[in-house]
């Protein structure tokens, strides 16, 4: 074992984190080593969560881990064993073009999964396991309704694509989802809510209701897809894999084309490249240090690729908006549960109270189905009380 001191000054040398998070990655790296040699990277996230560790916790841990191995000349090395179906399945994902919020989903409940077959002594091929565990997730774990059928499209996912396995008696454990009509809050709540955000985690907030993105998709915005001067920006790879074009105010164009300068001076400075979809990266090795690619909104410091295994520079995080969108709902003084998404939702029952076509409306939010759209149509009736109600149609005798 090298000396873990001289690993937190490479870290500071190197740059490859913020000064303020050696002690944590020295930290990590030191729990990892005490596990001994036979502990993989993987064994070593599972333990993570059953010690009930914040999702971004375990992604700090394994990136020090990454990096630690990095240092070390070595690689991370995996345990051979019976869970090498998480490999494969982690491949499958892969070669099939999932997104990584949908692989580290997936990956997430058939590890639990695994896991539970373990503890129980269960068959984990067995469809009754199948049964087994979604039932559990329901009257033990109590989970809502989208989060068992999450579960049940990763395990499904598990059994067809790694296994080859098609389980029996499925269709009786999906879960129906309850259908309820989204918290919006009124234009003078969303004035209010945007008077109390600052910096540029209130700037996105603010690009969020000017153009009904999501905020993976406001975060993911990269130069060149920014067009200041149409108010309009491209907005890639959206929910469902699909490209459209999204609108902006003439209010953030100011605030928005200094950020984009800020941007670009911060990758003239850095030695490190932006991270690329797909097979850019493989395709074209300089794109990532161009301009034009970098995030509007990038990291303050690189971060380890779980691709690659290499520092590149990401996007912010998306718990820092969440977390400035909160503190101004609260000093707003409103009482409804706003989170950043509730602006998407804002954005098309505002446009709709303003007459704009359900239809047009559609394709801003990149719907695929114009049904999906029509939700909105009764909360902007709500919102303009249009209906007299008959009590206040009676005489004042009533």
């Amino acid at each position: 074992m090298r000396n873990l001191k001289e690993f937190g000054e490479y870290l500071k040398k190197r740059e490859l984190v913020c000064d303020s998070k050696v002690p944590f990655f020295i930290l990590w790296v030191k729990k990892y080593l005490q596990l001994g040699s036979g502990v993989g990277e993987h064994e070593f996230s599972i333990l993570l969560e059953t010690e009930r560790k914040e999702d971004w916790k375990i992604r700090q841990a394994l990136d020090a881990v990454k990096l630690y191995m990095r240092w070390c000349g070595s690689e991370v090395e995996e345990c051979v064993s019976s869970r090498d179906s998480i490999d494969t399945m982690q491949r499958a994902l892969r070669v099939r073009h999932y997104s990584l919020r949908t692989e580290k989903s997936y990956l997430y409940w058939s590890r639990k999964y695994l896991l539970y077959c373990d503890e129980k002594n269960l068959d984990e091929k067995s469809s009754n396991s199948f049964t087994d565990y979604l039932t559990h997730l329901d009257l033990v774990r109590h989970v809502a309704a989208s989060t068992q059928n999450q579960a049940f499209n990763s395990l499904l996912f598990l059994f067809r694509n790694t296994w080859s396995i098609a389980p029996e008696g499925i269709d009786a454990v999906r879960a129906r989802k309850a259908v309820k009509l989204p918290e919006v809050l009124s234009p003078n709540e969303v004035r209010a809510v945007l008077a109390k955000t600052y910096g540029v985690p209130g700037l996105i907030i603010r690009l969020i209701y000017s153009s009904g993105m999501r905020l993976c998709e406001a975060l993911s915005l990269r130069v060149k897809d920014v067009k200041l001067s149409e108010l309009s920006i491209l907005i890639r790879g959206g929910k469902g894999y699909k490209d459209r074009v999204g609108i902006i105010g003439r209010k953030i164009v100011p605030a928005l084309s200094l950020q984009i300068e800020l941007a670009r001076s911060l990758g003239v400075l850095s030695e490190f490249p932006v991270s690329l979809p797909g097979a850019l990266a493989r395709k074209y090795p300089a794109a990532g240090f161009e301009l034009e690619w970098r995030y509007v909104f990038p990291a303050k410091c690189p971060s380890v690729s779980p691709r690659t295994g290499k520092p590149m520079i990401h996007h912010m995080h998306p718990s820092t908006v969440q977390r400035e969108m909160r503190r101004a709902v609260g000093k707003s003084g409103i009482r409804k549960r706003a989170s950043v998404h509730t602006l998407r939702h804002c954005f098309a029952t505002h446009l709709l109270m303003s007459g704009v076509e359900l239809c047009e409306i559609q394709e801003l939010l990149g719907h695929k189905n114009l049904e999906t759209t029509r939700i909105y149509i009764h909360i902007a009736k709500s919102l303009k009380n249009s209906v007299l109600n008959p009590l206040d149609m009676l005489s004042s005798e009533a």
